[in-house]
């Protein structure tokens, strides 16, 4: 069986997805709550078991010599969170039990980082899992921060040459869209947000810029389909003698708002309407204006893959998602 942390959240949901119509039996680990969303991530999925977070240690030890991988999505991924010490317990202390946990049972574990860990790219956004390249990060937020303290103990954990588990992977994602990311309110991606926009008064706001190197709406970020995301986190689940890292999952390619708003009015065949408004106070010196994956490191490693370009993965979204009653996965 493989074990989802997260499982019940959007890239949680979609691994789900693909390993149980693979035939695999799957336990997820996740809060549903009282959102009338969440659970519908996984309302078609065949469960072996759905467990709480807070069940989750006793869950794994009683069941350690069944598990064939752990993939740790669950996060709290709001980068506006404030509440520091409530993001160091679920994002930095439950990704070290998971990985001592794996490493003590020899359980291939996949974890999800973020390129949130890169701030504003002014170190590059190469995927280098040495500590002495991660200490000279500075991510924007607590929730990019955390990420990074976790690649951080990893890196030391390899350093010392101490026990780690088979294969393990930290995938550092980029700006992903897809089906299932409903229940993130304001965290949604900008895509299903554009969407929403444009299907309810026909138009769409975007923020200005406050750095003159960018126009209005040409800030820059790298937009990648879930579904791309899955692919590589169960090839490094699963790829007998990968090499074990931290790797970048992106498309590889920088886009920009507006070249995203453009695609959704094109694919719904409606005239472009775009008005520019200015960045929340809150935004202000935490906003990246720049995103862009560097995937060498994964093509090295030997996943070749095509990444799925913006105008694919959109019109798939909105087409096979978006306008249908049943947007879920």
């Amino acid at each position: 069986m493989y074990v989802i942390t997260g499982g019940a959240g959007f890239i949680g949901s979609n691994i789900a997805a693909a390993l149980d119509d693979a035939g695999e039996e799957i336990v997820i680990i996740d809060w549903l709550g009282a959102d009338d969303t969440k659970w519908r991530n996984i309302a078609k999925r065949r469960l072996l078991d759905l467990v709480r977070p807070e069940a989750a240690s006793a869950f794994l030890a009683a069941n350690a010599g069944k598990i064939e991988g752990i993939v740790h999505m669950g996060a709290i991924s709001t980068t506006t969170e404030t509440d520091v010490d409530l993001i160091v317990q679920s994002n930095i202390r439950l990704s070290i039990d998971l990985w001592d946990l794996a490493a003590r049972h020899a359980i291939p574990l996949v974890y999800a980082s973020s390129a949130a860990t890169y701030g504003g790219g002014e170190n590059g956004f190469v995927d280098d899992g040495s500590e002495a390249y991660l200490s000279t990060l500075r991510p924007l937020n607590p929730y990019g921060w955390s990420k990074n303290v976790f690649d951080r103990f990893v890196a030391e954990r390899v350093r010392r040459g101490e026990r780690t588990p088979p294969r393990w992977a930290g995938l550092k994602f980029f700006n992903v869209y897809g089906p299932n990311e409903y229940h993130k309110g304001g965290q949604r991606s900008v895509a299903v947000q554009l969407f929403e926009q444009i299907r309810a008064k026909g138009s769409v706001r975007l923020f200005r810029s406050d750095n003159p190197a960018y126009a209005d709406g040409a800030q820059l970020r790298d937009f990648v389909w879930v579904q791309d995301c899955v692919d590589v986190a169960l090839w490094a689940l699963r790829t007998e003698g990968m090499t074990s890292g931290i790797y970048n999952v992106g498309s590889g390619t920088a886009r920009s708002f507006l070249d995203k708003a453009r695609i959704i009015f094109a694919t719904l065949g409606m005239e472009e309407r775009v008005e520019f408004i200015d960045l929340p106070e809150q935004l202000k010196g935490k906003y990246q204006y720049y995103t862009c994956a560097n995937l060498e490191k994964l093509s090295s490693a030997g996943y070749n893959s095509p990444t799925t370009d913006l105008e694919q993965g959109l019109s798939r979204y909105v087409n096979d998602y978006l306008l249908k009653d049943d947007r879920f996965r």
